[in-house]
């Protein structure tokens, strides 16, 4: 609605300062011929907005103009009762501020508008952390984030999944970031970066007494999206070539269903030939001891060795067992 847009290019002007008409086109997604007639319309209608020529300019608001928050609609107001995540904002040392703008946010709200903000808060709870999984313990997650808030280079002793598991690190921290219940810090480390590293693997931390600056052009948000996109790729480093059994593909989830739909192969006798992305050959094992007798893997060799050692293992000690019971029961 243009009135919603008059309104955003005023907070806009009234937070950013000066803004070029293709940075307001940008920012809201519209034609610069759009910001001429919007522009046009706010100045019509009083507001103090001047535009100023050549290189540097662009548009502003006089000295001193402020608007206040009225052109809050319903929808609005309850996003903004939605998003107040309480547990989030505690870990940080934030439970109490949040608590506090909440308050005040509900005050400043007309009546109807309040009753719908309640009613959002009552139906709708936001749970993060995912089920069969306690949470983890971050001893040093303050920290971090006064790090983050203050630009301050830390020393840190940290954990990984490979040899040697504990490394010394010097971290810029650039910002954090809660996935899944799970905090995430991304920093530079030595000159190279960014990087990001679990805050729960954090063993130690020091302030090594210096700042930093976070790089030119660095945006937090597009950083966590590109690493996300990139993930399966840095996860999934090898390939198995696999025989599937009739409904065995219903069993399969996230990347393993994808690739299966890109190169499923129908065979003559139902089955499915496919190839299939797998982190290593423990996971691969485990994953596809899962599946029983309706997989058979082909490739790697190694893999496939693997498998049938464990498989005869099982054949005998089940075999046992039952040859021991046999007995049992006749005498």
């Amino acid at each position: 609605m243009k009135s919603s847009r008059l309104l955003s290019i005023l907070l806009l002007l009234q937070t950013g300062g000066r803004m070029t008409a293709a940075q307001l086109a940008a920012e809201l997604e519209v034609s610069l011929r759009t910001v001429y007639r919007d522009v046009e319309s706010l100045v019509a209608a009083g507001v103090p907005l001047y535009a100023d020529a050549g290189h540097g300019g662009g548009y502003r608001l006089l000295d001193g103009y402020r608007t206040r928050l009225t052109g809050l609609n319903s929808p609005e107001a309850e996003a903004l009762f939605l998003s107040g995540v309480p547990g989030p904002a505690a870990a940080l040392g934030l439970g109490a501020e949040l608590a506090a703008a909440r308050r005040k946010l509900r005050a400043a709200l007309p009546v109807e508008l309040r009753e719908q903000a309640d009613r959002m808060s009552s139906r709708f709870h936001l749970d993060a952390p995912g089920w069969y999984a306690q949470a983890d313990e971050v001893p040093y997650l303050a920290q971090v984030a006064e790090a983050v808030w203050r630009s301050r280079t830390i020393d840190v002793r940290y954990r990984r999944w490979k040899e040697p598991t504990e490394v010394e690190r010097r971290l810029d921290p650039y910002g954090l970031v809660l996935k899944a219940g799970r905090w995430y810090v991304v920093a530079g480390a030595s000159g190279a970066g960014p990087r990001t590293y679990r805050v729960d693997q954090i063993l130690r931390l020091a302030d090594a007494g210096a700042e930093f600056e976070v790089p030119e052009g660095f945006d937090l948000t597009a950083h966590w999206q590109q690493y996300q996109a990139d993930f399966p790729a840095r996860l999934y480093r090898a390939e198995a070539v696999v025989r599937l059994a009739p409904g065995a593909g219903a069993r399969l989830t996230g990347v393993a269903a994808r690739a299966l739909e890109a190169t499923g192969v129908p065979e003559p006798d139902g089955w499915t030939r496919a190839v299939l992305p797998v982190e290593n050959l423990d996971h691969a094992h485990g994953a596809f001891l899962a599946l029983g007798a309706d997989v058979e893997v082909l490739e790697p060799p190694e893999l496939r060795d693997r498998l049938a050692a464990t498989v005869r293992e099982l054949a005998a000690r089940y075999g046992a067992a039952g040859a021991g019971e046999g007995v049992s029961s006749r005498s």
